[in-house]
């Protein structure tokens, strides 16, 4: 009897954190797509992004054939999965300018106020976020899936970690969130220091190619091998092998998974009662 009550009190606690999380969802995805052209912007920019690289590295192999794990061959895994990370990076910036848009237009108070775990914020956000990017994201997966096969138990591991590094973003975005409705100033500082991480973490230009001054502060940061580790289940095609050989890679990832949403939400709560919303 006490296990049926359990049973039926998580699932009522699942259908609320659901509903709650698709409202949030679902009125930013609605509010997305009402600026078709600024959505086709963020599918472009990341092209541009790896336009360079692209150019650059063709000349480096003409005279290199190999620099670390990558030739003129495979970097082309390089570059798709780029294009899929500046995508997913976009969640960081865009659930901050989601919250300054809901400031902007007096919304905020009103879901703050009500009985509301911010965890459905996170999740909304993620989900929206995810969703409006899923296309193009999908797309170039499926194309490099043809242009460089993998098995089927790699393919499904690289898109759980995927959405995995998807849902970390969403927490350092709900980290830098809470600074655009309670003071710009410290968002703005947020905004560049989010910019020089994401540099140093090797989304658009391989490891090897960094002096090594520089390779010794890439290794401490953690986005590096939240990413790192998909371009290597991609070209070595074998989950147990990548796993085994790169457990740095694995435990900065799940840790990752844990830390960041959490620190998200707690951050958010502890900033939001401290400071409220400043600015209108």
């Amino acid at each position: 009897m006490l296990e049926s009550l359990i049973q039926k009190k998580s699932i009522k606690n699942l259908r609320r954190i659901l509903s709650k999380s698709y409202a949030i969802s679902e009125k930013n995805i609605r509010m997305q797509l009402r600026f078709k052209y600024s959505l086709l912007v963020g599918y472009i920019t990341p092209i541009i992004s790896i336009i360079m690289p692209f150019f650059i590295f063709g000349k480096i192999f003409n005279y290199n054939p190999n620099l670390g794990p990558w030739n003129a061959q495979n970097y082309i895994v390089f570059l798709f999965i780029s294009y899929n990370l500046l995508l997913m990076s976009s969640i960081i910036t865009g659930i901050p300018h989601r919250l300054n848009e809901e400031k902007f237009w007096k919304t905020l108070p009103g879901l703050m106020v009500a009985p509301f775990n911010r965890f459905y914020l996170l999740i909304g956000y993620f989900i929206s976020e995810f969703f409006v990017v899923c296309i193009p994201f999908f797309i170039i997966y499926i194309i490099l899936l043809f242009i460089w096969p993998i098995t089927f138990g790699t393919a499904i591991t690289i898109l759980i970690i995927y959405i995995s590094i998807a849902l970390i973003f969403s927490g350092i975005g709900l980290i830098i969130g809470v600074f655009a409705i309670s003071n710009e100033n410290v968002w703005g500082f947020l905004r560049f220091g989010i910019s020089v991480i994401l540099l140093m973490s090797c989304i658009t230009y391989p490891f090897e190619i960094f002096p090594e001054s520089i390779q010794s502060l890439i290794k401490i940061n953690p986005i590096y091998y939240i990413i790192d580790i998909i371009r290597l289940l991609w070209i070595e095609n074998n989950v147990l092998y990548t796993f085994s050989t790169h457990l740095p890679h694995i435990a900065v990832l799940l840790m990752g998974l844990i830390i960041f949403p959490l620190v998200g939400v707690t951050l958010f709560n502890y900033v939001y009662k401290k400071l409220g919303i400043s600015g209108y």
